[in-house]
């Protein structure tokens, strides 16, 4: 797609009308069968205590392209700004119809692995201030954040975010996870999603987070159960 092509694309991605969560796409058909599950869920002794949904990044990658997106963010960052800010105000409508219809939900979890592949200055522009505005627009218990892309860079501004829990690349410390949060974010990781949790067996999974603790705590020198 050359330059003409994606600046014309993303012309009628701003010009879209935001989708009505109550009645637009599959959406509601999401939320009732989540209903049609919910005595089984609770008759197992459950809730259902979370939101979820897409990031703004991500889903403004899966209607543009990831490189597309990439290239406007630094081309057209105002029409960008046109298009993102009304996916989450999308987004903030999905959680608020998902709350309404689940009152025990008490945790928003968004997954957006876009949030990785930016620079600084598009972070504090297009990452801080659209999940800060989603996060903040409820006062739910626990703002859950996905990115196991690469995740250093965004990690200082977390708790401007409005992320509380973090789940992060493994490939990246507890330790410098720690420092670059400045200890204020409870951090989930770092397994490897599907190489352990995935496709390891039990003790797989056993034996890959004793290594963690040895290897991050540091109490044992050894990552030998």
């Amino acid at each position: 797609m050359n330059n003409k092509q994606w600046n014309d694309l993303l012309d009628v991605l701003c010009a879209l009308s935001k989708p009505d969560v109550r009645k637009d796409d599959l959406l509601p058909f999401i939320v009732n069968r989540m209903k049609h599950a919910q005595p089984l869920i609770e008759g197992m002794g459950h809730e259902i205590k979370f939101t979820v949904a897409c990031g703004p990044l991500n889903i403004a990658s899966f209607l543009m392209g990831t490189t597309e997106l990439m290239m406007a963010m630094m081309e057209e960052p105002e029409k960008c700004h046109r298009f993102i800010g009304m996916i989450s105000d999308f987004l903030t409508d999905w959680i608020e119809y998902q709350m309404e219809r689940f009152p025990s939900t008490e945790g928003i979890f968004l997954l957006d692995d876009i949030v990785g592949f930016v620079g600084d200055d598009l972070c504090r522009e297009f990452v801080v201030p659209y999940f800060k505005k989603i996060y903040g627009a409820f006062s739910a218990k626990i703002n859950f954040l996905h990115n196991d892309a690469a995740g250093l860079l965004s990690a200082p501004y977390l708790q401007e975010m409005g992320v509380n829990p973090f789940n992060y690349s493994f490939e990246h410390s507890i330790e410098e996870m720690q420092r670059l949060t400045n200890h204020r974010v409870t951090l989930l990781g770092n397994i490897p999603p599907r190489d352990i949790l995935k496709e390891g067996t039990p003790q797989d999974v056993t034996t890959e987070n004793i290594a963690v603790f040895h290897r991050e705590v540091g109490l044992l020198n050894t990552k030998e159960p």
